[in-house]
């Protein structure tokens, strides 16, 4: 693929980020590539410039790419990190490399990898008990779009919710807990971890759907396929919210349904020539595996 106009997405409460978005916008003006840069979190201007794009170049740390991220759900192109941040995994490449990840894109010396985007949607009112009146605003639906996961969880008051979590139409459990974590691959290595689910090739297709301190539960997650929806009612609870990707917060009420699903067309990452392989990352970055 020739790449005629690289798009930037920088976090800008970073300094570090502005001055690399500017580093990397006069390294393609000398080299006559088109360029333009855009805060993370401006989803509606980078889906604007988006379909004149090759590639995204995101700068920052992995909430940055996060927020990237939802642009090219709605307009399919590949994108690349570039760390800034403490972790950075979702990146393949660290700010002092940036200059070489450029020319690797701008020269086609990558590969793509694909990765498995969440879908949910909040259900008003969806799982409320038969004849109770509908939650202020009524029944409706919103939608939400996460890499990592979608979370249902109690409120800032330490009291647990009672959730009620089926797979399409078999019941699975009632889980009294402090929430639920449905993941995807991507996103395995984060709050489903820490809850005690499994770690996924990040090239896999599944929903990893973990309970969050669930009380009297042998259940410490389960793995299902791509084409199943994991509901998620709010039976009770004193409060609860619904996370995506750990960058917005919205408030459930008693009898709201939280539904994930995969998305069907896949994320797509730049992976430069020589990057360092996921389990390798896995063992050495965030030391969770032994050397």
């Amino acid at each position: 693929m020739t790449v005629t106009r690289i798009g930037f997405a920088y976090n800008p409460t970073i300094e570090a980020a502005v001055e690399l978005s500017a580093r990397a916008a006069g390294w393609c003006q000398v080299r006559g590539i088109g360029e333009w840069q855009l805060p993370s979190g401006d989803t509606a201007a980078l889906v604007r410039e988006l379909p004149t794009t090759d590639v995204l170049v995101v700068l920052g740390g992995d909430g940055t790419f996060l927020r990237a991220a939802i642009a090219v759900t709605e307009v399919d192109v590949p994108l690349i990190g570039i760390n800034l941040g403490k972790v950075g995994f979702l990146s393949k490449a660290e700010a002092g490399d940036m200059e070489g990840v450029l020319a690797a894109v701008a020269g086609g010396d990558y590969t793509i990898e694909e990765r498995m985007a969440l879908e949910g949607r909040i259900l008003r009112g969806a799982g409320r008990a038969p004849g109770a009146p509908l939650p202020a605003g009524g029944a409706g639906s919103e939608r939400l779009v996460a890499l990592n996961d979608i979370v249902v969880a109690r409120g800032s008051l330490a009291r647990g919710c009672r959730l009620g979590v089926a797979i399409d139409d078999s019941h699975l459990a009632t889980f009294i807990a402090d929430g639920l974590v449905v993941s995807s691959p991507t996103g395995s290595t984060g709050y489903s971890f820490s809850a005690g689910g499994p770690i996924l090739d990040p090239g896999s297709r599944n929903l990893i759907v973990t309970p969050i301190a669930a009380y009297l539960s042998a259940i410490r997650s389960v793995v299902v396929g791509p084409s199943q929806v994991v509901r998620c009612a709010v039976v009770d609870a004193f409060e609860a919210l619904v996370s995506v990707d750990g960058r917005e917060d919205l408030p459930l009420a008693v009898g709201d349904v939280v539904e994930v699903r995969a998305i069907d067309r896949p994320i797509r990452l730049v992976v430069p020539r020589g990057s360092q392989p996921f389990w390798d990352l896995l063992r050495e970055k965030v030391a969770l595996l032994p050397s």
